[in-house]
C-alpha cells in the first residue's frame, strides 16, 4: 500500500512538473508575443548634443542618431549615435534582430549595424565614397544591398554573417533600387541614367540580363508570385511590366505625370503607382489601370497595410497623409502631419503608422482607426526614415515575428534619400535647419523622451512565471 501511494504522490509531482513546464513554456512565448515592436527613425541628431546645429552659434559636429519608439507607449527608448553622414537609408533584417543604416559621406560611406537587443551599433562597414540611394536586405537576411547614386557603377553587397564587404556587383551609374524574387534567387534593379533594369543572379551576383524600359526608372517591384516586375518611369510617365520567366517588357502601362513610387498588395492582385498628384491602380491580370486617385503633390512614399486593406501616401508638400481603401480605390481620409513627411511605416498589427516628418523634426503616430494622429514624438533633427522592428527575440522565426525583408512589400525597408528628379533641392536639409523659429517650433511629444519610464513588455511573464512556481511550491508540500 505504502508502494502504491508513492508511486501516485511521484506521478502527481511529475505531472505538476510537465504541467509547470508546459506552462512555463506558454507564458513564455505569450510574454514574447505581446511584446509591442519598435519603431526605428533615422535623423540628423538629437536636441542634447546639437543645439547648436541650427547655425545661430558656432556650429558644431552634429551626431546623425537612430531614435527607437516603443509603439505601446510611443516613448523613446534609446538613441543610437551614427557617424557624421547623413542616414539616407534604412533596413531591418527578417527576424528583426538587426538594423542597418546606410549614411551619405562626409567624406567615405558607412552601413551601421545596430543590434536591437541592446540597441546599440555592433558593426560598421565601409562601403567608399560613394553616395547611396538605397539599403535592401534579400529574403532570407543573408546578405545587404547597398546601391548607389552618380557616377558610381557598383552595388555594395555586405555578408551578414561577418559583415564583410563582398564582391561589388558591376552595374551602370545612377543605380536606385532593387527587388528580389520571393525565393531570392533573382534581383532587379532600377537605373534612372541607363532606362534599364538589370536582372541579377543572386547566387553569382552577376547581370544576366538587361531589359529596356522607359526614361527614368528609380522604383521596381515584383509581385509575391515571383511571376512579374512592375517599374514606373518618371519622364515617360508610364509603367513597364516586365514576365520575370523571359526578362522582357510584356507590357506599357499609362499613368498619371512622374510615377516615382510603387507597392504591390499582399494578394498580388493590385500595383499603387504614386504620380505627381494621383495614384494610378494596376490590376495585375490585365496590367491596365483601373483607378486614378487624386492624393496630395508628390507622394515621397507609399506602403500598404499588412491586410493589404489600406495604402498610406505621404504628401510631401501638403504635410498630410492620404489614406485609400484598397476595395474601393477611393480615399477614405487625409490624415494632418508635419511638414515635409517623407519615411512611413506600418505596425505588423496595422493598428499604427508612423510617419517620419522631416522638416518639423517629429514622427506622426497615426491610429488607422480613426485616422488621426494620436502622438507627435520628437524623434530628432530632420528625421527622414523609419522601419517597423519585428519581437527582438533570436528565437522566434521569421513566420512567427511577421518580418519582411522583401522590397516588394515595401514595408520595413525604406528609402530616405532625395533623388535628383524628384526633390531637386536636397541641400534644403542644411537650410531648413539654419531657421531658430523652425528648431524651436517642434510640439511637445507627450514625455517621449522619458526612456526610464519605458514599457517592459517582460513584467508581466516575470510576475505569471512567479506566481506559477509559488503555486507548484503549494502543491508540492
Amino acid at each position: 500500500m505504502e508502494e502504491i501511494t508513492c508511486n501516485k504522490t511521484y506521478r502527481e509531482n511529475t505531472l505538476i512538473k510537465v504541467l509547470g513546464i508546459t506552462s512555463l513554456t506558454i507564458l513564455i512565448f505569450a510574454g514574447v508575443a505581446g511584446a509591442a515592436p519598435f519603431a526605428y527613425v533615422t535623423n540628423m541628431g538629437n536636441y542634447s548634443n546639437d543645439t547648436n546645429y541650427n547655425g545661430t552659434v558656432a556650429p558644431v559636429a552634429h551626431t546623425p542618431t537612430v531614435a527607437v519608439i516603443d509603439t505601446a507607449t510611443n516613448n523613446i527608448t534609446a538613441r543610437v549615435p551614427l557617424g557624421g553622414g547623413w542616414p539616407v537609408g534604412v533596413a531591418v533584417n527578417p527576424a528583426g534582430t538587426k538594423v542597418y543604416v546606410v549614411d551619405s559621406p562626409m567624406s567615405v560611406s558607412t552601413v551601421y549595424v545596430i543590434d536591437t537587443a541592446t540597441n546599440t551599433v555592433s558593426a560598421k562597414v565601409n562601403i567608399g565614397s560613394s553616395y547611396p540611394s538605397r539599403i535592401t536586405i534579400n529574403p532570407a537576411g543573408t546578405r545587404v544591398y547597398v546601391t548607389k547614386q552618380h557616377d558610381n557603377t557598383d552595388i555594395s553587397v555586405i555578408n551578414t554573417a561577418t559583415n564583410i564587404l563582398m564582391a561589388p556587383i558591376i552595374v551602370g551609374p545612377s543605380t536606385y533600387d532593387i527587388a528580389f524574387t520571393p525565393d531570392g534567387k533573382k534581383i532587379y534593379a532600377a537605373n534612372s541614367r541607363n532606362n534599364t533594369i538589370y536582372v541579377i543572379d543572386a547566387a553569382t551576383n552577376k547581370v544576366t540580363a538587361n531589359v529596356p524600359v522607359g526614361d527614368s526608372p528609380y522604383e521596381v517591384v515584383v509581385t509575391q508570385d515571383g511571376k512579374k516586375a512592375y517599374v514606373p518611369n518618371y519622364n515617360s510617365s508610364t509603367v513597364s511590366v516586365i514576365d520575370t520567366a523571359i526578362d522582357n517588357v510584356t507590357a506599357t502601362v499609362p499613368v498619371g505625370d512622374s510615377p516615382h513610387r510603387v507597392a504591390v498588395t499582399s494578394d498580388g492582385n493590385k500595383i499603387y503607382v504614386a504620380n505627381n498628384n494621383t495614384v494610378s491602380v494596376i490590376d495585375t491580370a490585365t496590367d491596365s489601370v483601373i483607378a486614378t486617385v487624386p492624393v496630395g503633390t508628390f507622394s515621397r512614399e507609399v506602403v500598404i497595410s499588412p491586410d493589404g486593406n489600406k495604402v498610406y501616401l505621404g504628401n510631401f508638400y501638403n504635410k498630410s497623409v492620404t489614406v485609400i481603401n484598397t476595395k474601393t480605390n477611393t480615399v477614405i481620409a487625409t490624415v494632418p502631419v508635419g511638414e515635409r513627411p517623407m519615411g512611413i511605416a506600418v505596425t505588423q498589427d496595422g493598428k499604427k503608422v508612423y510617419v517620419a516628418n522631416a522638416k518639423s523634426d517629429n514622427v506622426s503616430v497615426i491610429d488607422t482607426a480613426t485616422n488621426t494622429v494620436t502622438a507627435t514624438v520628437n524623434a530628432g533633427i530632420y528625421p527622414t526614415g523609419v522601419v517597423i522592428v519585428p519581437l527582438k527575440d533570436s528565437n522566434m522565426t521569421t513566420q512567427s515575428t511577421g518580418a519582411k525583408s522583401n522590397a516588394t512589400e515595401n514595408i520595413g525597408v525604406e528609402e530616405t534619400n532625395l533623388s535628383s528628379s524628384e526633390e531637386k533641392n536636397a541641400v534644403e536639409l542644411n537650410n531648413s535647419k539654419k531657421n531658430n523659429s523652425e528648431s524651436d517650433n517642434v510640439s511637445s511629444s507627450n514625455g517621449n523622451e522619458s526612456s526610464k519610464n519605458n514599457s517592459t513588455p517582460g513584467f508581466g511573464l516575470l510576475g505569471s512565471l512567479t506566481c506559477l512556481y509559488g503555486g507548484w511550491k503549494l502543491r508540492k508540500k
